[in-house]
């Protein structure tokens, strides 16, 4: 735990904070041009955003959008044990889904709204297991057994 004047956080607490801080950063990176490569083709939304996030991940307007709503939520839900719990678990299973999706779509096809590539899926993937890995593990320690429920 840490102490931060005049309360303490939980380890669960943290780990909200921390990735929900880094997926602000995310979200900033997404617009600055050089972090992201073919900056002039980013688009709203849809696969036909060529934008590479670090050279690598596809990002829309909306993509980058998104990561800075589910970073200032994981800021939100952090002020709480219970609240950054069901965000690092909850947040897990959305990436989880989004893996899925993003297996099952046609990457060149309209389902492709986010839009979402190869390095993307793997990166959801990963997210999901850690960040459910992460909210089951600390939030074990922090909330009594019915609060997780």
């Amino acid at each position: 735990m840490f102490r931060t004047g005049q309360a303490s956080r939980t380890s669960v607490q943290t780990a909200a904070m921390v990735v929900g801080a880094v997926f602000l950063l995310v979200g900033v990176a997404g617009f600055i041009p050089g972090l992201t490569t073919n900056y002039d083709t980013l688009s709203f939304a849809g696969h036909h955003s060529e934008a590479l996030l670090l050279g690598l991940f596809q990002v829309s307007i909306l993509h980058n959008i998104v990561h800075l709503a589910f970073g200032a939520a994981g800021l939100a839900l952090a002020r709480t044990a219970r609240g950054a719990y069901l965000y690092l678990v909850g947040g897990g299973v959305v990436y989880a889904v989004l893996w899925l999706y993003g297996l099952l779509i046609d990457h060149d096809s309209a389902a492709n709204f986010v839009p979402v590539n190869t390095a993307d899926n793997w990166l959801h993937l990963l997210l999901a297991i850690g960040m459910i890995g992460l909210g089951l593990a600390l939030g074990r320690r922090a909330l009594p057994a019915r609060a997780r429920s």
